[in-house]
C-alpha cells in the first residue's frame, strides 16, 4: 500500500464507514463494504489521480453498498428479508444524472468543503461533529455550508459561483 493510500485510509475510513452503515444498516456488512471500498481504491490507485479523494471514496462506497443491496434483494429467500434501505433503489433515481449535478455543484470547491458537505448532508453529522472532524469551529463549518449553498444555487441556476474554500 502506497503512502497516499495509507493516508487516505486513515483520514477517510470513518467517513466511508459512516456511509456504509447509513446505507446497509448492519454493522458487519458495513465494515465489510468499507474494506471493499479501499480494496477497490488500491486496485486502481495508479490510475486515480483525482483532486478529491473523499468524493471518489464516497462514490465507491455508495456503489458498493448499492450493489450489496441489489444482490440481497435478488437472493432474498423471503419477502421479509428485503431491507428498508432498498427504497432508494426502488425509487429509480437516475444515479448518472445525480452524479453529473453533484460534479457541477462541487466543480470548483475545495476538498474540505466537499468533505463538510458530505458529512452534513449525506452522513447527517452535526456542525459540532464536523468541526471536530475537520479542525474547524462550529461557526466556521456553518459559514462554509452557507457559502457553499449560495454558490451551488448560482451554479445550478446557470451562474458561475467561482472557486472557493
Amino acid at each position: 500500500m502506497g503512502s497516499d493510500a495509507r493516508e487516505y485510509y486513515e483520514k477517510y475510513r470513518p467517513m466511508v464507514l459512516r456511509r456504509c452503515r447509513k446505507m446497509l444498516g448492519n454493522g458487519e456488512d458495513a465494515v465489510d463494504a468499507a474494506q471493499d471500498v479501499f480494496v477497490n481504491f488500491l486496485r486502481g490507485e495508479e490510475k486515480l489521480r483525482g483532486r478529491f479523494p473523499s468524493s471518489l471514496l464516497y462514490t465507491i462506497a455508495t456503489n458498493i453498498c448499492l450493489n450489496r443491496i441489489r444482490w440481497k434483494r435478488r437472493h432474498a429467500e423471503t419477502a421479509h428479508e428485503d431491507p428498508d434501505n432498498t427504497i432508494a433503489v426502488e425509487r429509480g433515481y437516475d444515479l448518472v444524472e445525480a452524479k453529473m449535478i453533484m460534479d457541477m455543484l462541487f466543480e470548483n470547491e475545495s476538498e474540505q468543503t466537499r468533505t463538510i458537505c458530505y458529512m452534513y448532508h449525506a452522513d447527517g453529522m452535526t456542525l459540532q461533529e464536523i468541526g471536530a472532524a475537520v479542525g474547524m469551529s462550529f461557526s466556521g463549518v456553518r459559514k462554509r455550508l452557507r457559502s457553499f449553498a449560495s454558490r451551488a444555487r448560482l451554479r445550478y441556476e446557470g451562474g458561475t459561483g467561482g472557486t472557493h474554500e
